[in-house]
């Protein structure tokens, strides 16, 4: 793959910077929403969305200020890593290497304009957030070169056998920890391609 020609030629390096903010921007969110949350929320049998608002299971539950912190960090990375797709795409990227990280932003967005209270729509963005993460990580390898090119693509394999596979490892590491391994490996790959276009600008 030419990648003089399909990486954002008069941006800079502002796709990747976008994509590593948005990385950062997620996991250190989800960390700080963690540490507000009251006592009894552990990695192991909470969701990760929990920290924004409970399934109405059937009451459900939302802590201040961790419900806050972690809705406006999801719609803000979900609003940059549209924008990173979106730059990608206007300066010649393939849109097969664009759609799904802009569904991917999609779909983050969605989670943190409904939270997990809304038992219709949060369920669906997750779904998509997931399932477009997945195969965004595998796409991207065609971005990239060897060896990174593979680990962007197991990044991605991790978390689609993860989450379609969820049952076999629930018993094992629990609701939220099966969650983690769906959705941590999509962080270090946002952090990890962003990284490697931002590096690759600077050869250039």
């Amino acid at each position: 793959m030419n990648m003089k020609k399909c990486i954002f030629p008069g941006f800079g390096a502002l796709p990747g910077l976008l994509l590593f903010i948005a990385g950062a921007i997620i996991l250190m969110g989800i960390i700080t929403a963690e540490i507000f949350y009251p006592a009894g929320y552990t990695t192991a049998n909470s969701e990760i969305s929990d920290l924004g608002a409970t399934r109405p299971l059937p009451v459900s539950i939302s802590y201040q200020p961790s419900a806050s912190i972690f809705n406006a960090t999801m719609v803000i990375g979900g609003l940059l890593i549209l924008a990173a797709s979106l730059i990608l795409f206007r300066t010649g990227t393939k849109w097969y290497l664009v759609l799904f990280p802009a569904l991917l932003g999609i779909g983050i967005l969605g989670v943190g304009i409904f939270p997990g209270n809304n038992a219709f729509f949060h369920p669906l963005f997750a779904l998509l957030t997931f399932i477009s993460g997945g195969l965004a990580a595998i796409v991207s390898s065609r971005m990239t070169r060897a060896p990174f090119c593979y680990l962007l693509a197991l990044l991605g394999v991790i978390t689609l056998v993860f989450l379609f596979l969820s049952s076999v490892f629930i018993p094992i590491l629990g609701d939220g920890g099966t969650e983690r391994f769906v959705a941590y490996p999509l962080i270090i790959w946002m952090i990890g391609l962003g990284g490697y276009l931002i590096g690759e600008h600077g050869k250039r």
